[in-house]
């Protein structure tokens, strides 16, 4: 099982890299900067706090169920699906009030990210248990 720094790293590393990457791309999109950023930082804060919790849970459910924490790309993509499902309810309503647009448009504007992040969280969760692996 991974170590609480470990996780925190892991939460941190990927909330800073994803941050970054997403401020830059909805700023190419005609959305103001300020805004962008801060409801950036906002999210990233809560999803740092969920990542953090689902992936505990799901590791100790992988462990629970098949006595491992090495995912196969079948699990990589149900963990990155679930991860990504969570943030949804929480933040269609606020990315609809934060930017001043219909919960359709926020829906819309959140499934482009979603689609990213999905990306970006196999990815990089890929890389970071290369990088870093689990000693069980």
């Amino acid at each position: 099982m991974r170590t609480t720094f470990d996780r925190i790293r892991h939460a941190i590393g990927f909330e800073i890299i994803g941050l970054i990457l997403m401020v830059g791309i909805l700023s190419q999109f005609g959305f103001e900067l300020g805004h962008v950023g801060i409801m950036g930082i906002f999210f990233s804060i809560v999803a740092t706090v969920w990542n953090y919790l689902y992936n505990l849970w799901f590791d100790r459910l992988m462990y629970k169920k098949y006595n491992v924490t090495q995912k196969t790309m079948s699990q990589r993509i149900v963990h990155s699906l679930g991860f990504e499902v969570g943030l949804l309810i929480f933040t269609i309503p606020v990315l609809a009030w934060v930017l001043n647009v219909s919960l359709w448009h926020a829906l819309v504007l959140d499934i482009g990210m979603v689609i990213f992040y999905l990306f970006y969280a196999y990815g990089y969760n890929l890389i970071y248990d290369r990088v870093y692996p689990i000693d069980v």
